[in-house]
């Protein structure tokens, strides 16, 4: 009776431990795959990331347009004025040319 006992207490601890490990696994599963799948995913995290690099460097290409232009202004402008600048203005504009001439004007 004694041997039944202590194989019953046996399956009883092996029984327990199973489920602690079972429900430890299953809040492993339930935590874990959306960590790497879906919406807030560490995929999309890098996606996220990949498109950052892409947008500072848009950024940072309008921004030195925008200071091109910013300057072109200025030399047009104000008290002081860029007679090539504004030759070349003129030219675009009205379709100045000389005789003896050829301009490619290009974007």
């Amino acid at each position: 009776m004694i041997r039944i006992m202590e194989r019953i207490a046996r399956i009883s601890r092996s029984l327990t431990q199973s489920w602690a490990t079972g429900i430890s696994l299953l809040f492993v599963v339930y935590f874990g795959l959306p960590a790497l799948q879906g919406d807030s995913s560490l995929s999309a995290l890098k996606a996220l990331e990949g498109q950052e690099r892409a947008l500072l460097s848009q950024a940072a290409d309008v921004r030195a347009e925008r200071l091109a232009m910013q300057h072109r202004v200025e030399k047009l402008g104000g008290s002081t004025l860029d007679p090539d600048l504004l030759e070349e203005q003129v030219r675009k504009r009205l379709g100045f040319v000389h005789s003896d001439e050829v301009i490619l004007f290009l974007n």
